[in-house]
């Protein structure tokens, strides 16, 4: 028996599919495939919370350039380049000190997208019925799993 995957919901084995209490024999599948279902508010969250990240992430960078060009044209008007100089050099030095600490929301941001926008299903046939196996709003995992279901059907064919 070759095990393809194996979380705390699923398995899938080169004899059998284990997923939401069902029980299917690779023998018998006639069919695999996915479909989207209805978003969930989870997913709805996810989606609403990327947009607000982005929005705070963009927010910062527009801000300073309206205040260097109000900056700008300030020193313009009095003459007293000096100054702005200064609190320009000031401004790009703490900029660059606080980099670093962007890794963090643009990771939370990097896993949102790994995570998906939509609500993946596992769907098989067989004995002549259709069974949903899996849903979940979590693309990354439900890749794992349909790859390992095709991986799992292929090797049943080559050995029949």
């Amino acid at each position: 028996m070759t095990l393809y995957y194996r979380d705390d919901a699923v398995q899938v084995t080169s004899e059998s599919i284990r997923a939401g209490g069902h029980v299917v024999a690779l023998s018998d599948v006639t069919f695999v495939w996915h479909a989207r279902g209805q978003k969930t508010l989870a997913v709805r969250g996810r989606v609403l919370g990327r947009g607000v990240l982005v929005l705070l992430l963009s927010l910062p960078p527009l801000v300073a350039v309206v205040c260097v060009l109000s900056l700008a044209w300030s020193a313009q008007d009095r003459g007293n380049w000096q100054l702005a100089l200064i609190i320009l050099a000031a401004c790009a030095a703490g900029a660059l000190a606080l980099a670093p600490f962007l890794e963090i929301p643009l990771g939370w941001l990097d896993r949102s997208y790994e995570r998906g926008s939509h609500v993946h299903e596992l769907w098989v046939q067989h004995h002549g019925r259709e069974d949903l196996l899996v849903r979940t709003p979590d693309a990354l995992r439900f890749g794992q799993i349909y790859r390992a279901v095709q991986r799992a059907v292929e090797q049943q064919g080559d050995h029949r």
